[in-house]
Order: structure tokens, then sequence, then C-alpha cells
């Protein structure tokens, strides 16, 4: 299915308001109502919209644009002790912050796009086969020349990461062209997810082609560095409908201190005078404080045996997303969020593959 421009331009209005009508279409876009009729005939031929009221077809989609790559665990039997060799056990399988939140976001029953780049190797076909195993949605993954990126984490005998080491360069070769290819995809979605990992230039393409379809998108900052790096991106005039950074991402995207609590209230304004909407600051052990315009609420983490904490934050942002596009409220979706993120640090596996609704629901 492909849209043209100004087919994309009336889904974008039919998405703020589903009761729009054709003279009210054509006096916003400068056009005529019969052009506006024949648009809306065609897009009902592609099975976009159905019936009067305009509808949208199809279940609420996520577009997850991001990261896709090998995970490389080593966790050591006793205390790690640094500079030296440590007894312990190894494993891998398909990780990436954006592949992460995809699988996550399938396994929960959310239908689910993947964007991203991995190599043309071995290890490439095993993340491949790993992501539509767990239901995502691959057409738009590119295969690159580069190897399958790697990320390689060592965790100690509590499952906690003494230090982590990724390769991102597939990634890093997912170009403004790759996503424009998925602009369709894009333009229909319920919610766009950007992972940091991407270069600025991909993300502020992603944010602006979402922007300009009327698509909600959420960012996940990934790290001070890359949190840095994309600062300049979060403006008013590309409003985000929720970003999910923890204190030290805060303090980057914001160049203001985020020691205290009533810095990181200082701060989370600073993003809302930025035009976001939704504010979800991670706090660890401490949980996260989700924050509006309106005020802000604090939330307690879901006591867990901590088997691996890998994937936990992964686990959080995609079930987040999956209860706001059920209908949950804000504070409502970040609570099932935790409930989540609990039940991945207790697995060994970076994407707890027996994650469901009814599991994460009677954990709540």
């Amino acid at each position: 299915m492909s849209l043209t421009d100004r087919e994309r331009e009336i889904v974008a209005l039919l998405r703020r308001d589903p009761l729009l009508g054709s003279e009210a279409i054509a006096a916003t876009l400068g056009t005529t109502r019969t052009a506006v009729n024949v648009h809306l005939s065609n897009l009902g031929k592609k099975g976009v919209i159905l019936g009067r009221g305009y509808v949208l077809s199809e279940e609420p989609a996520v577009v997850v644009i991001g990261g896709a790559n090998m995970d490389v665990k080593a966790r050591s039997a006793r205390a790690a002790v640094p500079a030296t060799s440590n007894p312990g056990t190894g494993s891998m399988a398909a990780g990436g912050v954006g592949r992460n939140i995809a699988e996550n976001l399938a396994r929960l029953g959310t239908r689910t796009h993947l964007v991203a780049a991995i190599g043309s190797d071995g290890l490439g076909d095993q993340v491949l086969a790993a992501t539509t195993g767990a239901g995502v949605h691959v057409e738009h993954v590119r295969r690159s020349a580069r190897a399958t990126g790697t990320y390689t984490a060592v965790l100690d005998a509590d499952g906690e990461l003494v230090v982590a080491v990724a390769d991102m360069a597939a990634t890093d070769e997912l170009a403004p062209e790759q996503v424009n290819a998925a602009r369709d995809l894009v333009a229909a979605a319920s919610l766009v997810v950007l992972d940091g990992n991407l270069s600025p230039e991909t993300l502020a393409f992603a944010l602006d082609l979402a922007t300009q379809a009327g698509v909600r998108v959420l960012l996940e900052p990934v790290s001070v560095p890359k949190a840095a790096a994309l600062a300049h991106l979060v403006e008013a005039d590309r409003p985000l409908h929720a970003i999910t950074p923890n204190r030290d991402e805060l303090a980057a995207l914001t160049d203001l201190p985020t020691r205290t609590d009533r810095q990181v209230a200082t701060a989370t304004r600073a993003l809302h005078d930025r035009g976001v909407e939704l504010v979800w600051v991670r706090l660890g052990r401490d949980g996260s404080l989700l924050s509006t315009a309106s005020g802000a609420t604090a939330l307690s983490v879901v006591p867990a045996d901590v088997a691996d904490v890998t994937g936990a934050g992964d686990a959080m942002l995609a079930a987040f997303c999956h209860a706001l596009l059920t209908g949950a409220d804000p504070v409502d979706a970040a609570a099932y969020g935790h409930a989540a993120a609990a039940l991945t640090v207790a697995s060994p596996h970076t994407v707890r593959p027996d994650l469901t609704d009814r599991l994460v629901r009677s954990l709540l």
C-alpha cells in the first residue's frame, strides 16, 4: 500500500478528529471538497479508513525505529574482580534497544513493526529469526554489508551490570533514506518509538516524518552521551508525546542539574516547555517519576528477585506503550511498565519469552 502526500495529510487530520467532514478537510488543506472526496474514496479502497466517521483501520500499531544486534552476556560466578579472569557463564541472544522494545510489544499483543539495520551475516540471520519468531514485522529491517552489531555485557554474580561494550556500526548506517522507505507505515501508526542509538540526522528525519503525519512519538534517550547528542531535537516545533530519561540523561537533555527532587522537577518542566507531553524519569531502585504539564506522580518499583537486569528498561518502556494504546491513563501505564520490568529482571532472558499481558496484570 502506497499513500500520496495528500492522502498522508488527510490521514493526519483524521487522526486528530475522525469526525472531520470533507468540507472542513478541504478548507484546512486549501483544496476543493470534490478533490477531498476522491482522496477519501481512494483511502477507503486502500483499506486505510472504514466508512463514515472515517475510522482508521486495523488495531493500534507501533513502529519502532532503532537498534538491533546480538547480545553477548557473561556472568561471574562470584563477586567480579577487575583486571583478571573470573569464572562464570556466557550466553548469546538477539538484542538491541529498539529490537527489544519491539519484541516486548509483540509479546504483549501489540502489532509492531521494526525499522532497523543488521548485517548480512550469520548473527544477522539469528537476530532476524528470533525477532520474527516473537511476532514482530520485519519488512523494513535492512541487511547491511557491515557486521551485525553486538552488545557485550559483563554481569556480577547478583545479576547487576559491571561493564558493557556496544558495537553499533550497522545501526549507525540506518539513514534517513531507510526510514523514508517506511513512511507509509509511519503515517498509519498509532505510535512511533525512537531509539536514541540512531544518528541525530536519522532521529530528526523520523521525528519530522511522524510529526507531519500527526502520529505520537516516544523517544528513549538510551545513555548520557546519546541524550546530549539529541538534546537539540527536543523543541516545541517537534512536539514529543513522551520521553523516558533516567536522572543523568535528564540532565544531559536539559543542561540542568538533577541531583535533588526539586532539580528533577525543574528539569522536567523545561522539557514540557519544549513541547514534551509526558516526561517519565526512571530512578532505578527509587522507582520513577511521571510528569505532565499539570503535575507529577511518583511510582515505586515492583519487588523482584534479580536474575539479570539486562533489558528491564526496554520491557518497562514497551509495556508503558502497550498500556497507553489499550486505553490506560499514563500513571496506570507507568505502573504496568514497572510490573513488566520486575518480571524481566526476575528472568535470565533479556526479553522474557513467556511475557504476556495476562502475566503482567497478574503481578499488578
